[in-house]
C-alpha cells in the first residue's frame, strides 16, 4: 500500500498534467484523514488557486502553517494567492517571511516583484526581480516579466530584447516550421506566414503590421484564431487568412509571430504604425444596424456602448474588469442613451443594475449570422461612444477609429503606456487611469465629466435655426 507522501506525489503529478480536481480529490481525502498534515493542506490550497477559489486557499495554506510555522513553500504560495484576492500588504508580508525563512529563495524574490508590478511599485518591482536574477539569471519568465516592464515604461529597445524570452517559458506555443523565422530579412517577392500569439484583442491589435510587411514587397499569410476570420476579411495587408485550427498548406518562405514583428521593426512609442481605421465593416451591415437601433431605442443625443469584464481567464484580469455597479456614477450625463456591449460572462450583473438610467439591450442573435465581432464592430458605427474596461473591445474600437473611453487599471497592459491619457496605438482612444489601486469609482467620475463635456461639445448653439 503507497504511503502518504506517494500518494501524494502521484496526485501532484496528475495535477501536473491538467486534472485538478481529481488531484484536488485526493489531497482532501489526505487531509480529511490526517488532518496534521501540513504538506496535505499546502497541495490543497495549490489546487484551490488553480481552481480560483482563492478565500479557501488562503484558510488551506494558514491551515498548514499552523501545522508547520516553518514552511517557506506554503508563505511562497499563499502570497500568490493573496496577491489575487488584492490583499496586497498580506502578500508582501508573506514573500518576506518566505524569504526570511529560505534566504535565496528565487521563486519568493520573482513572486513578490511581480507582485509590485501589478500594483504599480515598478521601483518594487524591478528591486526584487533583480534580485531573482542574481540567483537565477536565466530564467525565461523572469526576463519577460522584466520585458513587460521595461515596455511598459516605453523602454522598448530593452523591452522587446527581454520580452524574447517568453518563447523560453513553459507555457510557450512553440511555432516549428522547415522555413527560417523573419528576422528583417528582404521580404521583396517573397511570402511570410504570420501568426498569432496571444489572445484576440492582441491578434486586432498587432494585425496592423501585415500591412507594413506588404508594403515591403511581402505576400502575407494570416493564421489567426478562427473566430477572427470574417472580421480580418477586409484587412489591408492580408493576401490570404487561415484559422489557426487548420495547418497551414501553403507554401511560404518565412514565418513570424505578429507580435515579434514589432520587435524586429524596433517600434517605440514614435513609430508606431496608426492608419485607423485598418479595419472595415460593410456599408451595408453598418446600415443594417443603424437601421435596427433606431428601430427599437427610443432617441437620444448621445449613444454610448458600455463594456465592463473582459476575459476571467486573463492572470491579471481582477485588475483590469471591473463590476457593473462601478459605472453608476455615469448616470447623470443629460441626453446620453446607455448600450449593452458586454456579451456573455458579466452580463448577467445588468439584473442588478442599480444606475438611475437604464441600459439599453441588444438582440440576442448578435454576431450569430455574419461572424464573431462582425455585428459588434458595425454597431460600433452608430455609437457616439464606447466606454471600455481594458478588452478586445478596446482593441476593436480603436482599430475601427470609434471614438472609445478606456478605463484602465493602476499599473495597466503593457501597450497602454504610462503617464498619458492618449494611445499611439489608436488615435481615436482616450486613457482614464486609477489614482490608486482598485479605486474604479475615480475613474467613472472621470469619465461622466468626459462624457458631459461631450454632450456640450455636441450641442448645437442655442441660436441655431432649423433649415
Amino acid at each position: 500500500m503507497p504511503s502518504t507522501e506517494e500518494i501524494l506525489q502521484q496526485a501532484w503529478s496528475i495535477h501536473q498534467q491538467g486534472d485538478v480536481a481529481k488531484a484536488f480529490q485526493t489531497y482532501r481525502d489526505v487531509a480529511n484523514r490526517e488532518p496534521n498534515n501540513a504538506v496535505a493542506w499546502c497541495y490543497l490550497g495549490i489546487a484551490l488557486h488553480d481552481m480560483r477559489h482563492y478565500a479557501n486557499a488562503v484558510m488551506a495554506y494558514e491551515q498548514a502553517l499552523k501545522l508547520q510555522p516553518h514552511f517557506p513553500i506554503a508563505l511562497n504560495n499563499m502570497g500568490n494567492t493573496l496577491r489575487y484576492l488584492g490583499r496586497i500588504d498580506e502578500s508582501d508580508a508573506a514573500f518576506q517571511k518566505a524569504i526570511d525563512q529560505q534566504p535565496g529563495y528565487f521563486n519568493a524574490y520573482r513572486n513578490r516583484g511581480t507582485l509590485h508590478a501589478w500594483t504599480g511599485r515598478i521601483d518594487l518591482a524591478f528591486k526584487y526581480y533583480h534580485q531573482a536574477m542574481e540567483l537565477q539569471p536565466e530564467d525565461a519568465e523572469l526576463h519577460r516579466n522584466l520585458g513587460v516592464i521595461h515596455l511598459l515604461q516605453g523602454n522598448f529597445d530593452e523591452g522587446w530584447r527581454e520580452y524574447r524570452y517568453r518563447w523560453k517559458c513553459r507555457e510557450a506555443i512553440q511555432h516549428r516550421y522547415a522555413q527560417p523565422k523573419w528576422t528583417g530579412q528582404d521580404l521583396t517577392g517573397k511570402t511570410i506566414l504570420l501568426y498569432s500569439e496571444q489572445g484576440l484583442g492582441d491578434t486586432i491589435h498587432f494585425v496592423r503590421f501585415a500591412k507594413v510587411l506588404q508594403d515591403r514587397g511581402a505576400r502575407t499569410i494570416a493564421h489567426i484564431q478562427a473566430p477572427l476570420l470574417a472580421l480580418l476579411q477586409g484587412c489591408p495587408g492580408i493576401n490570404s487568412i487561415i484559422p489557426n485550427t487548420w495547418t497551414v498548406s501553403e507554401p511560404f518562405d518565412y514565418h513570424c509571430s505578429l507580435v515579434d514583428v514589432a520587435d524586429v521593426l524596433s517600434i517605440r512609442a514614435d513609430n508606431i504604425p496608426a492608419p485607423v481605421p485598418y479595419l472595415r465593416i460593410p456599408d451595408n451591415l453598418i446600415g443594417y444596424w443603424r437601421t435596427q437601433l433606431n428601430r427599437i431605442l427610443p432617441p437620444a443625443r448621445m449613444r454610448v456602448g458600455l463594456v465592463w469584464q473582459g476575459n476571467a481567464d486573463h492572470q491579471a484580469d481582477m485588475f483590469r474588469s471591473f463590476a457593473l455597479r462601478e459605472l453608476e456614477p455615469l448616470c447623470g450625463v443629460e441626453g446620453v442613451q446607455f448600450i449593452n456591449l458586454q456579451f456573455g460572462k458579466g452580463s448577467e450583473q445588468l439584473q442588478s443594475w442599480q444606475g438611475s438610467q437604464p441600459i439599453y439591450g441588444l438582440p440576442d442573435n448578435i454576431d450569430q449570422s455574419s461572424g464573431a465581432f462582425m455585428d459588434t464592430a458595425a454597431i460600433l458605427h452608430s455609437l457616439d461612444w464606447i466606454v471600455t474596461s481594458d478588452t478586445s473591445m478596446a482593441h476593436l474600437a480603436g482599430a475601427l477609429a470609434r471614438p472609445t473611453m478606456v478605463m484602465l487599471g493602476f499599473t495597466p497592459d503593457w501597450r497602454w503606456l504610462l503617464d498619458r491619457d492618449d494611445s499611439p496605438w489608436y488615435p481615436t482612444l482616450r486613457l482614464f487611469r486609477q489614482p490608486r489601486v482598485g479605486d474604479w469609482r475615480s475613474v467613472a467620475i472621470q469619465v461622466r465629466n468626459a462624457l458631459q463635456q461631450a454632450t456640450k461639445d455636441s450641442e448645437p448653439p442655442s441660436n441655431a435655426s432649423s433649415s
